[in-house]
């Protein structure tokens, strides 16, 4: 029975690791567990490395290499080591480690921790086949296991093409994960695993992660509850090479709503996608903290200052997280409406350039004004990319206005309302140019009072004059920022179409 760290151990330098694969999207696992790694480090005021997993070479693209580095810094998990960074203990990419990878091969070889496989591909599907129609676990056929060093090594010399695979011995597995607690393993679950793939081909992940954590001098390693089974593999090359391991913890699944897997069948799971809509970078640092761990049971919007002060991995949740896309869009409305109507409106500008409404630089130039704008609309916001809608009656002239149906309904819902525009045009008209938009409110409702009309009978129209659309900010501060002479002109509009 092989025993691995049967109490945590806290290290005296903590080094903590994210090592992704440059072969997708940036998808929210990734950037989950880059977090809880981040977190980590920070509170045990430790090192956390970037290292790069880029064997699979077929699959590697540099635009998926640039998505990760962008998209971490992005998110301002930054680190310690790693690819740009640099650090003691690199290179940073998994094919600039090849050497390393061999001479602990050849260390396992005398060990005699691992052996040669001649089955062909053909001869393991057959085998897989034939296990499958017995109804018996799929599993390797260990044809050359008991093969002695002489023969193995005739046959390559011979130049049989073979895969490299680790022996693994009988018993049990058992250690305390930081998360999970206890966990025992039986080897009876596990074959002899592929260590060098056939033909002088890339080493497997569960080797050469071993032999990375193990140079870089890694401590932790916090990694999806899908990693579980690997777990007792690498402490075995550990355990081979007589190296210290370092603690594991295995985070839960993010589960969609139907419990399954987080996956593209359940939303959009990648960090691209949500930036795209204009989630604000807080909220979903915010999220992915609360998908697993909680602060106390009650508070959901804190800070990732917080966030790291409190994080410990042993109040990680065990079950998996349910992904909840309203929970999420509620929260990203909790940060916009926390920002100041400066800082939203810097984050509203590109979605307000892309939508065509207006140019960066027209926006700069009237900065002022577009700050109070967001300001207005700023109650009314979940997402950045929420802004163009309410904010298009702003960019168009009264001629270019459209009326939305529910609020051309609602104007013509009181009689009189085209004489009652064109009375409030007529005194609107007569009021100081310079008038304060709250004075200018509160003399229409007094003027309103002294001609026995309701409020709504008036507001709800000239709102739809205004802005074409059924709700929006305080009237008079739509007026504010129209501009008078343009307001005057969209209630004049309304007017004619009401006549028609």
């Amino acid at each position: 029975m092989l025993l691995a760290r049967s109490s945590p151990v806290t290290p005296l330098i903590m080094r903590v690791r994210i090592a992704p694969s440059p072969t997708g999207s940036v998808h929210l696992g990734l950037c989950r567990t880059a977090l809880f790694n981040w977190a980590h480090a920070r509170h045990g005021k430790g090192t956390f490395v970037l290292r790069i997993e880029d064997t699979d070479v077929e699959r590697n693209t540099k635009d998926s290499l640039a998505a990760i580095l962008e998209g971490l810094r992005w998110l301002d998990l930054d680190w310690d080591e790693g690819p740009d960074v640099g650090g003691e203990h690199g290179p940073y990419f998994q094919t600039e480690r090849l050497d390393t990878y061999r001479a602990q091969v050849e260390r396992l070889q005398e060990g005699g921790h691992i052996y040669r496989d001649f089955s062909t591909p053909e001869e393991q599907d057959a085998w897989h086949a034939e296990q499958e129609k017995r109804k018996q676990r799929v599993a390797y056929r260990g044809a050359d296991r008991d093969l002695s060093a002489a023969a193995s090594k005739e046959r390559a010399d011979a130049g049989e093409s073979f895969a490299m695979r680790f022996r693994i011995p009988d018993g049990e597995t058992q250690f305390t994960d930081l998360v999970r607690g206890q966990v025992t393993l039986p080897h009876t679950e596990i074959d002899d695993w592929v260590l060098m793939r056939r033909g002088g081909g890339m080493p497997t992940y569960n080797f050469t992660v071993v032999c990375d954590d193990m140079a870089m001098g890694i401590t932790s390693v916090l990694r999806g509850e899908e990693h579980l089974v690997n777990t007792p593999k690498q402490l075995l090359i550990y355990q081979a090479l007589g190296a210290e391991p370092p603690e594991f913890g295995h985070l839960p699944l993010l589960l969609g709503k139907d419990r399954r897997k987080l996956s593209k069948r359940s939303g959009d799971t990648s960090l691209g996608d949500y930036r795209a809509k204009g989630y604000p970078k807080g909220a979903i640092l915010n999220f992915l903290a609360l998908q697993g761990w909680a602060l106390d049971g009650e508070t959901e919007v804190f800070s990732m200052e917080t966030f790291v002060e409190n994080f410990d991995a042993a109040q990680v949740s065990k079950g998996g997280s349910i992904f909840d896309p309203d929970k999420f869009l509620w929260l990203a409305g909790e940060y916009l409406r926390g920002e100041t109507p400066a800082e939203l409106a810097e984050h509203c500008l590109p979605f307000v350039v892309a939508e065509g409404q207006s140019s960066e630089a027209d926006l700069r130039e009237r900065w002022d004004w577009f700050v109070q704008l967001i300001g207005a609309v700023q109650e009314r916001l979940s997402l950045y990319s929420h802004a163009p809608s309410w904010l298009a009656p702003y960019f168009v002239s009264a001629e270019e206005l459209t009326y939305e149906p529910k609020a051309e309904k609602g104007a013509r819902k009181h009689e009189g309302t085209a004489e009652l525009l064109g009375a409030f045009g007529e005194w609107l008209g007569e009021r100081p140019a310079d008038e304060d938009t709250g004075a200018t409110g509160t003399a229409a409702k007094e003027w309103l009072g002294e001609r026995g009309v309701k409020i709504g009978a008036l507001f709800q129209p000239l709102r739809c004059a205004l802005s074409g659309q059924p709700g929006g900010p305080d009237l008079f501060l739509m007026i504010g920022l129209l501009g008078r002479q343009e307001a005057l002109l969209r209630i004049q509009k309304l007017i004619e179409r009401l006549a028609q």
